[in-house]
């Protein structure tokens, strides 16, 4: 069996003083996630989240909830564990690399109170992975996840529960491809630009149709590694803005690289940026509203207290 399944990058960037500028016109409501359910979790060497898992009743593993991952990926670990049935291989599209790798069936799979069934996952080593697997887009289609960047929390619900916008400054409405919820209206230094919310990458990465267009400078090399294990140097570029719908970013630093996974998207002529967990993280709160088409953001406190207060006065 073949199929094509897109995967992020794990690589790094450094970490620079990034700010937040909210929208003029913010107004905070109560949360309303009471009816979601809390997951534990535990940061990964790449500063990301991992939320336990159980697969045909074993474990509890460690997955990253990953939704730049067109599939649930388990580990050779695992897998030989389990004695998984096999279902062939897959082409795998990394963000440096296209490789071949085992794909095995996945009968069972608990996150929380949600059991996932019969799902097609491909096989990669855990070194590359940073976790013992990876929670994809196959199995987030009908659910709301929240990142709670403060808290250091983990909650997921499925689409029954009718999840509500309360609690969130932002809400950002969101076109699909390929089960990836594309932010199509982003500015870059002014430049129109495409934003995917990719929650297994730690940087933020950029095509080079972004970098020609924005002209950007190199600051500096840096290394990535995909989840193939193949490394490159790439260019890191300091951003001075980077503005979606009402709030900007400033003084972002982006990774840009020729990434077979844009080209998959059909981004690959057209400016795009990968957001990552380096920037997700810079907000109290991110949630994905699969089922809803919408991303929504939590600003941080001391952003959102200066634009509740009249007047520009400060609390």
């Amino acid at each position: 069996m073949n199929a094509l399944w897109i995967m992020p990058a794990a690589g790094s960037a450094l970490a620079m003083a990034v700010a937040i500028e909210p929208p003029q016109n913010a107004e905070t409501i109560g949360p309303d996630m009471h009816k979601a359910e809390v997951l534990d979790i535990m940061q990964d060497r790449h500063q990301r989240y991992t939320v336990p898992v159980t697969i045909d009743g074993s474990g509890p593993y460690d997955f990253m909830i990953d939704t730049g991952s067109q599939a649930t990926v388990v580990t050779h670990e695992i897998s030989d564990q389990l004695a998984l049935p096999s279902l062939g291989s897959a082409t795998l599209v990394g963000m440096s690399s296209i490789r071949t790798v085992p794909l095995v069936e996945l009968d069972n799979l608990q996150l929380g109170n949600q059991v996932l069934h019969d799902l097609s996952a491909p096989v990669l080593e855990r070194d590359h992975i940073g976790a013992d697997g990876i929670i994809g887009l196959d199995s987030l289609q009908d659910m709301r996840v929240l990142f709670d960047f403060r808290n250091e929390t983990i909650a997921v619900e499925s689409i029954a529960d009718r999840s509500s916008n309360r609690g969130f400054e932002i809400v950002v409405r969101a076109n699909s491809r390929s089960g990836r919820l594309l932010i199509t209206d982003a500015l870059v230094e002014g430049i129109r630009a495409t934003v995917i919310i990719d929650t297994g990458a730690q940087a933020s990465i950029g095509n080079l149709a972004l970098q020609e267009k924005v002209r950007a400078r190199r600051l500096q090399e840096v290394e990535t590694t995909d989840v193939n294990g193949v490394t490159a140097i790439n260019d890191m570029s300091l951003t001075r803005r980077l503005t979606i719908q009402d709030f900007s970013l400033t003084n972002i630093p982006i990774t840009y690289a020729d990434a077979p996974a844009f080209a998959v998207l059909g981004l690959k002529d057209r400016p795009a940026l990968s957001l990552g967990m380096q920037h997700l993280k810079l907000f109290d709160r991110v949630a994905i509203d699969f089922s809803k088409r919408r991303v929504l953001f939590d600003l941080p406190r001391e952003a959102a207290r200066d634009v509740r207060m009249p007047f520009g006065k400060k609390m």
